[in-house]
Protein backbone atom coordinates (compact mmCIF):
# COMPACT_ATOMS: atom_id res chain seq x y z
CA UNK A 1 0.00 0.00 0.00
CA UNK A 2 1.91 3.21 -0.80
CA UNK A 3 1.95 5.99 2.05
CA UNK A 4 -0.74 8.31 0.18
CA UNK A 5 -3.75 5.57 0.36
CA UNK A 6 -2.72 5.03 4.04
CA UNK A 7 -1.97 8.64 4.90
CA UNK A 8 -4.52 10.23 2.76
CA UNK A 9 -7.15 7.89 2.89
CA UNK A 10 -6.92 6.07 6.35
CA UNK A 11 -7.26 5.94 9.63
CA UNK A 12 -4.85 3.88 11.42
CA UNK A 13 -6.04 1.53 14.06
CA UNK A 14 -3.48 0.09 16.78
CA UNK A 15 -3.59 -2.32 18.87
CA UNK A 16 -4.95 -0.80 22.30
CA UNK A 17 -2.81 -2.14 25.11
CA UNK A 18 -0.70 0.47 27.43
CA UNK A 19 1.36 -0.32 29.82
CA UNK A 20 0.10 1.66 32.97
CA UNK A 21 2.72 4.66 34.34
CA UNK A 22 2.46 4.45 37.83
CA UNK A 23 1.09 7.10 39.59
CA UNK A 24 2.80 9.67 42.21
CA UNK A 25 0.47 11.58 44.81
CA UNK A 26 3.61 13.93 44.59
CA UNK A 27 2.63 14.43 41.03
CA UNK A 28 -0.50 17.21 39.98
CA UNK A 29 -2.27 15.48 37.20
CA UNK A 30 -3.14 18.04 34.55
CA UNK A 31 -7.05 18.19 34.27
CA UNK A 32 -9.20 17.32 31.02
CA UNK A 33 -12.40 18.92 29.97
CA UNK A 34 -13.86 18.14 26.91
CA UNK A 35 -15.40 20.76 24.37
CA UNK A 36 -17.68 21.44 21.76
CA UNK A 37 -15.88 21.11 18.19
CA UNK A 38 -19.13 21.97 16.14
CA UNK A 39 -18.35 19.26 13.85
CA UNK A 40 -18.04 15.44 14.08
CA UNK A 41 -15.41 15.45 11.01
CA UNK A 42 -11.82 14.28 12.59
CA UNK A 43 -9.61 17.13 13.56
CA UNK A 44 -5.90 16.12 13.14
CA UNK A 45 -4.08 18.99 13.29
CA UNK A 46 -4.45 21.92 16.25
CA UNK A 47 -2.36 25.59 16.84
CA UNK A 48 -3.41 27.94 19.78
CA UNK A 49 -2.29 31.32 19.07
CA UNK A 50 -3.46 32.14 23.13
CA UNK A 51 -5.25 30.84 25.82
CA UNK A 52 -8.05 32.28 23.76
CA UNK A 53 -7.46 32.06 20.29
CA UNK A 54 -7.39 28.16 18.85
CA UNK A 55 -7.74 26.52 15.04
CA UNK A 56 -7.86 23.28 14.46
CA UNK A 57 -8.36 21.18 11.09
CA UNK A 58 -8.99 17.92 9.80
CA UNK A 59 -10.74 15.98 7.69
CA UNK A 60 -13.36 17.11 4.83
CA UNK A 61 -11.89 20.55 4.20
CA UNK A 62 -12.94 21.26 8.04
CA UNK A 63 -11.74 23.94 9.75
CA UNK A 64 -12.82 25.36 13.90
CA UNK A 65 -12.07 28.29 15.51
CA UNK A 66 -12.15 29.66 19.19
CA UNK A 67 -11.96 32.75 20.50
CA UNK A 68 -12.87 32.56 23.89
CA UNK A 69 -10.70 29.68 24.77
CA UNK A 70 -12.70 26.99 23.88
CA UNK A 71 -15.86 27.50 25.52
CA UNK A 72 -17.81 27.74 21.95
CA UNK A 73 -16.31 26.67 18.60
CA UNK A 74 -17.41 27.68 14.99
CA UNK A 75 -16.60 24.97 12.64
CA UNK A 76 -16.93 25.40 9.04
CA UNK A 77 -15.33 23.83 5.34
CA UNK A 78 -13.43 25.88 3.11
CA UNK A 79 -14.86 26.00 -0.30
CA UNK A 80 -13.10 23.92 -3.19
CA UNK A 81 -11.53 21.60 -0.37
CA UNK A 82 -14.31 19.39 0.54
CA UNK A 83 -12.96 16.21 -0.69
CA UNK A 84 -9.68 16.53 1.05
CA UNK A 85 -7.75 16.51 4.60
CA UNK A 86 -6.18 19.40 6.35
CA UNK A 87 -3.30 17.98 7.77
CA UNK A 88 -1.68 20.78 9.34
CA UNK A 89 -2.76 24.34 10.26
CA UNK A 90 -0.60 27.44 11.96
CA UNK A 91 -2.23 30.80 13.10
CA UNK A 92 -1.30 34.24 13.62
CA UNK A 93 -4.47 36.09 15.71
CA UNK A 94 -8.25 35.35 15.08
CA UNK A 95 -8.18 36.38 11.78
CA UNK A 96 -4.84 35.25 10.28
CA UNK A 97 -3.92 31.57 9.42
CA UNK A 98 -2.68 28.76 6.86
CA UNK A 99 -3.86 25.38 5.83
CA UNK A 100 -2.65 22.78 4.56
CA UNK A 101 -4.21 19.48 2.54
CA UNK A 102 -3.61 16.50 1.24
CA UNK A 103 -6.05 13.92 -0.76
CA UNK A 104 -5.14 11.18 -3.08
CA UNK A 105 -4.08 13.03 -6.01
CA UNK A 106 -0.68 15.21 -6.78
CA UNK A 107 -3.10 18.66 -6.81
CA UNK A 108 -4.62 17.69 -3.48
CA UNK A 109 -1.46 19.07 -1.84
CA UNK A 110 -2.54 22.99 -1.04
CA UNK A 111 -1.76 25.98 0.88
CA UNK A 112 -4.56 27.87 1.55
CA UNK A 113 -4.55 31.57 3.80
CA UNK A 114 -7.29 33.61 5.39
CA UNK A 115 -6.90 36.65 6.23
CA UNK A 116 -10.30 37.46 7.77
CA UNK A 117 -11.04 34.73 10.43
CA UNK A 118 -12.06 32.01 8.14
CA UNK A 119 -15.02 33.64 5.81
CA UNK A 120 -12.50 33.76 2.69
CA UNK A 121 -10.04 31.40 1.64
CA UNK A 122 -6.90 32.19 -0.72
CA UNK A 123 -4.72 29.01 -2.35
CA UNK A 124 -1.24 30.20 -2.26
CA UNK A 125 0.57 26.79 -3.36
CA UNK A 126 -1.40 23.31 -5.40
CA UNK A 127 1.48 20.83 -5.66
CA UNK A 128 2.37 20.04 -9.43
CA UNK A 129 4.67 17.17 -8.56
CA UNK A 130 3.24 14.06 -8.98
CA UNK A 131 5.46 12.15 -6.59
CA UNK A 132 5.50 14.77 -3.90
CA UNK A 133 3.44 14.34 0.01
CA UNK A 134 3.29 16.87 1.43
CA UNK A 135 3.45 16.15 5.40
CA UNK A 136 3.75 19.45 7.24
CA UNK A 137 4.60 23.69 7.64
CA UNK A 138 6.07 25.91 9.86
CA UNK A 139 6.40 29.39 10.51
CA UNK A 140 8.89 31.60 12.23
CA UNK A 141 6.80 34.73 11.23
CA UNK A 142 3.31 35.51 9.44
CA UNK A 143 5.49 35.80 6.94
CA UNK A 144 7.91 33.23 7.08
CA UNK A 145 7.62 29.51 7.19
CA UNK A 146 8.67 26.14 5.09
CA UNK A 147 6.64 23.06 3.75
CA UNK A 148 7.91 19.54 4.09
CA UNK A 149 7.71 17.05 1.50
CA UNK A 150 8.47 13.35 1.40
CA UNK A 151 11.52 13.04 -0.51
CA UNK A 152 11.22 12.68 -4.37
CA UNK A 153 14.20 10.72 -6.53
CA UNK A 154 16.61 11.51 -4.02
CA UNK A 155 15.30 15.16 -3.48
CA UNK A 156 13.58 17.09 -0.60
CA UNK A 157 10.90 19.39 -2.52
CA UNK A 158 10.47 21.44 0.19
CA UNK A 159 9.11 25.38 0.22
CA UNK A 160 9.44 28.24 1.60
CA UNK A 161 7.83 31.66 1.93
CA UNK A 162 9.36 34.85 2.90
CA UNK A 163 6.30 37.25 2.30
CA UNK A 164 3.59 35.08 3.46
CA UNK A 165 1.87 34.78 0.14
CA UNK A 166 4.14 33.18 -2.33
CA UNK A 167 5.94 29.47 -1.90
CA UNK A 168 9.56 29.06 -3.38
CA UNK A 169 10.98 25.77 -4.11
CA UNK A 170 14.11 25.40 -1.87
CA UNK A 171 14.97 21.33 -2.76
CA UNK A 172 18.60 22.93 -3.57
CA UNK A 173 18.93 23.86 0.00
CA UNK A 174 18.47 20.27 1.17
CA UNK A 175 20.49 17.88 2.06
CA UNK A 176 20.39 14.04 -0.20
CA UNK A 177 17.26 11.99 1.10
CA UNK A 178 17.62 8.28 1.73
CA UNK A 179 16.27 5.92 -0.19
CA UNK A 180 12.56 5.90 0.09
CA UNK A 181 12.81 8.98 2.70
CA UNK A 182 9.63 10.70 4.15
CA UNK A 183 7.67 12.42 6.68
CA UNK A 184 4.13 11.61 8.63
CA UNK A 185 1.99 13.93 8.18
CA UNK A 186 0.02 12.44 10.99
CA UNK A 187 -0.33 15.69 13.06
CA UNK A 188 1.42 19.15 11.30
CA UNK A 189 4.06 18.39 13.82
CA UNK A 190 6.80 16.51 12.01
CA UNK A 191 8.24 20.30 11.12
CA UNK A 192 8.73 22.40 13.59
CA UNK A 193 10.45 25.91 14.17
CA UNK A 194 11.83 28.00 17.31
CA UNK A 195 12.96 31.68 17.52
CA UNK A 196 13.54 33.47 14.36
CA UNK A 197 15.83 30.97 12.31
CA UNK A 198 15.79 27.48 13.84
CA UNK A 199 13.68 24.29 12.47
CA UNK A 200 13.75 20.54 12.87
CA UNK A 201 12.18 18.49 10.53
CA UNK A 202 11.04 14.72 11.91
CA UNK A 203 11.92 12.02 8.98
CA UNK A 204 11.15 7.92 8.65
CA UNK A 205 10.07 5.70 6.03
CA UNK A 206 14.05 4.75 5.42
CA UNK A 207 16.79 2.83 7.05
CA UNK A 208 17.16 5.75 9.23
CA UNK A 209 15.11 7.82 11.45
CA UNK A 210 16.71 11.43 10.80
CA UNK A 211 16.23 15.03 11.90
CA UNK A 212 16.98 17.91 9.78
CA UNK A 213 18.19 20.88 10.97
CA UNK A 214 18.54 24.80 9.99
CA UNK A 215 19.76 27.77 11.80
CA UNK A 216 18.97 30.29 8.79
CA UNK A 217 16.09 30.05 8.10
CA UNK A 218 16.24 27.47 5.74
CA UNK A 219 19.23 28.24 3.70
CA UNK A 220 21.48 25.50 4.74
CA UNK A 221 20.66 22.31 6.48
CA UNK A 222 22.11 19.16 8.22
CA UNK A 223 20.75 16.18 8.82
CA UNK A 224 21.45 14.34 11.92
CA UNK A 225 20.48 10.26 12.85
CA UNK A 226 17.99 9.50 15.39
CA UNK A 227 18.32 6.43 17.71
CA UNK A 228 13.90 5.93 16.76
CA UNK A 229 13.11 2.57 14.98
CA UNK A 230 12.44 3.56 11.19
CA UNK A 231 11.05 1.42 8.49
CA UNK A 232 8.46 1.54 5.32
CA UNK A 233 5.81 2.50 8.19
CA UNK A 234 7.68 3.77 10.73
CA UNK A 235 9.78 6.14 11.87
CA UNK A 236 10.13 9.79 13.94
CA UNK A 237 6.53 11.47 13.60
CA UNK A 238 6.92 14.60 15.73
CA UNK A 239 9.72 16.76 17.19
CA UNK A 240 9.25 20.11 19.11
CA UNK A 241 11.99 22.26 21.23
CA UNK A 242 12.09 24.02 23.65
CA UNK A 243 15.09 26.64 23.03
CA UNK A 244 17.90 26.57 20.36
CA UNK A 245 19.63 23.29 21.73
CA UNK A 246 16.73 21.08 24.02
CA UNK A 247 14.29 19.31 21.71
CA UNK A 248 12.05 15.92 21.74
CA UNK A 249 11.46 13.58 18.94
CA UNK A 250 8.79 10.62 18.82
CA UNK A 251 8.11 8.09 16.64
CA UNK A 252 7.04 4.20 15.97
CA UNK A 253 5.48 1.90 13.65
CA UNK A 254 2.09 2.14 12.06
CA UNK A 255 2.44 -1.49 11.66
CA UNK A 256 -0.30 -2.74 13.48
CA UNK A 257 1.60 -6.15 13.49
CA UNK A 258 4.51 -4.39 15.38
CA UNK A 259 3.19 -2.21 17.85
CA UNK A 260 5.96 -1.76 20.33
CA UNK A 261 8.04 0.81 19.05
CA UNK A 262 6.96 3.95 20.30
CA UNK A 263 9.54 5.77 21.29
CA UNK A 264 11.17 9.59 22.50
CA UNK A 265 14.46 10.72 22.63
CA UNK A 266 15.94 13.97 23.40
CA UNK A 267 18.76 16.13 22.57
CA UNK A 268 20.67 19.04 24.32
CA UNK A 269 22.32 19.89 21.12
CA UNK A 270 20.39 21.58 18.74
CA UNK A 271 19.33 18.14 17.09
CA UNK A 272 22.93 16.96 16.40
CA UNK A 273 23.14 13.61 18.87
CA UNK A 274 19.79 12.02 20.23
CA UNK A 275 18.94 10.15 23.62
CA UNK A 276 16.50 7.37 23.85
CA UNK A 277 14.57 8.10 26.98
CA UNK A 278 12.64 5.93 29.40
CA UNK A 279 10.29 4.02 27.02
CA UNK A 280 6.52 6.39 26.77
CA UNK A 281 3.28 4.02 28.29
CA UNK A 282 1.58 4.20 24.28
CA UNK A 283 2.10 1.67 21.80
CA UNK A 284 1.47 2.03 17.74
CA UNK A 285 3.21 5.17 16.34
CA UNK A 286 3.25 8.86 18.39
CA UNK A 287 1.55 11.30 16.21
CA UNK A 288 2.10 14.35 18.55
CA UNK A 289 3.62 15.79 21.12
CA UNK A 290 4.04 18.91 22.21
CA UNK A 291 6.06 20.96 25.50
CA UNK A 292 3.90 22.23 28.02
CA UNK A 293 5.36 25.38 28.46
CA UNK A 294 5.57 26.10 24.96
CA UNK A 295 8.95 27.36 23.57
CA UNK A 296 10.22 27.79 27.36
CA UNK A 297 7.35 29.53 28.68
CA UNK A 298 6.00 27.62 31.77
CA UNK A 299 9.80 27.62 33.38
CA UNK A 300 8.72 29.39 36.09
CA UNK A 301 5.95 27.08 36.89
CA UNK A 302 7.97 23.96 36.86
CA UNK A 303 6.63 22.62 33.42
CA UNK A 304 9.83 23.82 31.36
CA UNK A 305 10.61 20.52 30.40
CA UNK A 306 7.09 18.76 30.47
CA UNK A 307 5.91 16.72 27.11
CA UNK A 308 2.73 16.01 26.41
CA UNK A 309 2.30 12.83 23.67
CA UNK A 310 -0.40 11.18 21.67
CA UNK A 311 -0.65 8.01 19.80
CA UNK A 312 -3.64 7.99 18.71
CA UNK A 313 -5.35 4.31 19.31
CA UNK A 314 -2.48 4.19 21.19
CA UNK A 315 -3.12 6.39 23.67
CA UNK A 316 -1.38 9.25 25.61
CA UNK A 317 0.85 10.06 28.39
CA UNK A 318 2.84 12.68 29.98
CA UNK A 319 6.15 13.67 31.07
CA UNK A 320 7.31 16.26 34.02
CA UNK A 321 10.81 15.93 32.60
CA UNK A 322 11.36 15.11 29.07
CA UNK A 323 11.01 11.14 29.21
CA UNK A 324 12.81 10.31 32.07
CA UNK A 325 9.20 9.42 34.16
CA UNK A 326 6.26 9.57 32.06
CA UNK A 327 2.38 9.06 33.30
CA UNK A 328 -0.65 8.16 31.75
CA UNK A 329 -3.54 9.98 30.43
CA UNK A 330 -6.33 7.88 31.54
CA UNK A 331 -8.89 6.99 29.07
CA UNK A 332 -7.35 9.44 26.56
CA UNK A 333 -7.52 7.87 23.30
CA UNK A 334 -8.13 8.72 19.52
CA UNK A 335 -6.33 12.01 19.74
CA UNK A 336 -4.02 12.50 17.16
CA UNK A 337 -2.53 16.26 17.82
CA UNK A 338 -1.67 18.61 20.91
CA UNK A 339 -0.28 21.93 21.70
CA UNK A 340 -0.40 24.38 24.03
CA UNK A 341 -0.48 27.94 24.34
CA UNK A 342 0.48 28.14 28.29
CA UNK A 343 0.89 25.28 30.71
CA UNK A 344 -2.95 25.87 31.63
CA UNK A 345 -4.37 25.98 27.98
CA UNK A 346 -3.75 23.22 25.71
CA UNK A 347 -5.71 20.84 23.62
CA UNK A 348 -6.14 17.61 22.48
CA UNK A 349 -7.94 16.98 18.98
CA UNK A 350 -8.62 13.23 17.50
CA UNK A 351 -11.43 11.63 15.74
CA UNK A 352 -14.91 12.22 15.77
CA UNK A 353 -14.37 16.24 16.37
CA UNK A 354 -13.24 15.74 19.65
CA UNK A 355 -11.59 18.18 21.40
CA UNK A 356 -10.13 18.34 25.28
CA UNK A 357 -8.51 20.86 26.82
CA UNK A 358 -5.71 20.00 29.03
CA UNK A 359 -4.34 22.11 32.10
CA UNK A 360 -2.02 21.44 34.34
Amino acid sequence: MSKRSLFALLIPVFACAIVTAQESPLIHQPTLTPQDSGTTNGLISVWPVNPQVVWACGRNGTFTVTTDGGQTWNASVVPGAETLQFRDVQAFSASVAYLMSVGANPTDFRIYKTTDGGATWTMQFENQNPNAFYDGFAFWTPHRGIAHSDSVNGVFPDLRTTDGMTWQDISNNMPPALPGEGSFASSGTCVTTQGGRNAWIATGVAAIARVLATTDQGNTWNAYDTPLFSGTLAGAFTVAFRDPFHGIVGGGDLDPMDPNNARTATSSDGGQTWTVTTAPPVTGAIFGLSYVGRTGRGAGDNLGRAVVITANDGGAAWTPDEGNTWFTLPGVSGYWAVAFATPKAGWLVGTDGRILKISF
